[in-house]
């Protein structure tokens, strides 16, 4: 473990209070370009998100249809019923994504997978880093501003943990509390994403951003804020 890594999972929370804890929940709302480049458009429903946080397991409800939820794990995606009856399943959906450029469609298993993968690695920031597996790195810092060094974790998913992509960035203020996260979304043609998080809530001695804005990231690694991809507000946070 790197001290950067020490310091950050200390500002947010700390090992300790996380391991004592097993799920959190929380009321989501997303929208964003993505959606509608998928033919999917997101509407503005409040959702519950339910994540697992020391295995990679999310659900949320409702999905399609006011008595349906979501099942996500890395190697199934389900939609079921309330009374847990099956929908429409898909294993290894990661495979069902090859070939796929930003325009190719997705149907509602892709946009649950995507939805599953992304939620779970936003609710579990940074905690997963100590996770089995995780290649964790402190890399050169980002200057956001003249005023703004933040510093640079990089993590290496393992090939078992559904993400973005393999290789992922995490930028953190003197504070040592998340401030950006870049990453690929390979499942959408690769394009780069830069996502800045904003006002960081405490709920269960847990630290945590319920504003994320990811926008398209040019080659100097900027953001492009004329194109926002994803945008998620989250509320009623819970971690127990």
């Amino acid at each position: 473990m790197t001290d950067l890594l020490s310091a950050v999972l200390k500002a947010h929370g700390g090992t300790e209070r996380w391991d004592q804890l097993a799920t959190v929940t929380a009321t989501i709302v997303s929208d964003g370009e993505l959606f509608a480049a998928k033919g999917l458009p997101q509407d503005l429903q409040p959702r519950r998100m339910t994540v697992d946080m020391h295995k990679e397991h999310a659900s949320v409800r409702p999905f399609g249809a006011p008595e349906q939820r979501s099942d996500f794990t890395p190697d199934r995606i389900a939609i079921e019923r309330a009374d847990g009856t099956v929908v429409a399943e898909r294993s290894n959906p990661r495979a069902s994504f090859r070939g796929h450029t930003l325009e190719s469609p997705w149907d509602p298993l892709d946009r649950a997978y995507f939805n599953g993968y992304a939620l779970w690695t936003y609710l579990t920031t940074p905690f997963f880093a100590i996770m089995n597996g995780m290649g964790v790195e402190e890399a050169e810092p980002w200057n956001e501003s003249s005023t703004e060094r933040w510093r640079h974790l990089r993590v290496t998913f393992p090939a078992d943990i559904a993400s973005h992509s393999t290789v992922q960035d995490f930028y953190f203020g003197n504070d040592y509390l998340l401030r950006r996260h870049d990453y690929h979304v390979d499942i959408a043609g690769g394009f780069a994403a830069a996502q800045y998080v904003y006002d960081i809530h405490e709920a269960d001695g847990i630290k945590f951003p319920t504003r994320r804005r990811a926008y398209l990231r040019r080659s100097d690694g900027r953001p492009d804020h004329d194109h926002l991809m994803v945008s998620i507000d989250l509320r009623d946070v819970h971690y127990f």
